[in-house]
């Protein structure tokens, strides 16, 4: 398969063994700029944490031909009460090259304070983490995907509660990497940002409504239909369990 591309077969991911992701078919191109947008609880989360290799699938399989992947998850999954500094943080996107073992290399500190002025931290390498902003926290982050160097970045929510003039500047950093030719994948709610950035888009509502051209998957039919399959979610529905129609 070409380098950058990922690949989803019938893919079925579940949370307690009630499908998140049903039956998801298609691909993401190499280099290709994605929103992945649906209402609340269409599984978008569970479908980057499954390409992340964090989530087990229920059945069907994701291929990406062994290419490292970079996971941005939502702030709220991070614990900022742990004593860390800025650059401590950035430095944690070096883990996939020097594992827990293996010294740092001899520039990784001034690859983060590079990466750190490059999200407009410059200068705050030992501001600890748990006394920034939240558009200050979320520049960290990005400074740590940019250590990461991965040519798949996955990103939940990443401008989710911040400024506008922070969600240019790391707008500014996606922008970057599409043109760099890695493959970038976003969870978005912001449609009008989603209409206006990102080429390529995959409506979720744990089946796929549409994934392609933007414009063509954003319709008010497709939007519509969305919402009247979130309203019909029942949250005691029968599990899934492949097993037993074999």
């Amino acid at each position: 398969m070409t380098p950058g591309e990922i690949r989803l077969l019938d893919l079925t991911v579940c949370h307690e063994r009630r499908p998140a992701v049903h039956h998801l078919s298609g691909s993401f191109a190499p280099g290709s700029l994605t929103a992945v947008v649906g209402p609340n609880g269409a599984g978008k989360s569970t479908l980057l944490r499954a390409l992340a290799g964090l989530h087990r699938p229920q059945s069907g399989r994701i291929e990406d031909g062994g290419a490292r992947l970079a996971l941005l998850p939502q702030q709220a999954a991070i614990d900022r009460s742990f004593p860390v500094s800025c650059l401590d943080m950035v430095l944690m996107g070096l883990w996939a090259e020097t594992g827990a073992f293996r010294a740092a290399p001899r520039d990784a500190r001034a690859r983060a304070e590079t990466a750190l002025g490059a999200v407009g931290l410059a200068g705050f390498e030992a501001r600890p983490i748990g006394k920034l902003s939240a558009g200050q926290f979320q520049r960290v982050l990005f400074a740590r995907l940019l250590l990461q160097d991965a040519p798949v970045i996955l990103l939940d929510e990443p401008f989710n509660a911040l400024d506008a003039r922070t969600t240019a500047d790391l707008l500014g950093v996606v922008r970057r990497w599409h043109g760099e030719g890695r493959t970038v994948i976003a969870v978005l709610h912001d449609l009008d940002l989603v209409a206006r950035d990102f080429p390529e888009t995959l409506l979720l509502a744990r089946e796929c409504l549409g994934w392609g051209p933007t414009d063509q998957v954003l319709t008010a039919a497709n939007r519509l239909r969305a919402r009247m399959m979130a309203e019909a979610w029942a949250e005691d529905a029968a599990v899934c369990d492949t097993r037993a129609a074999a």
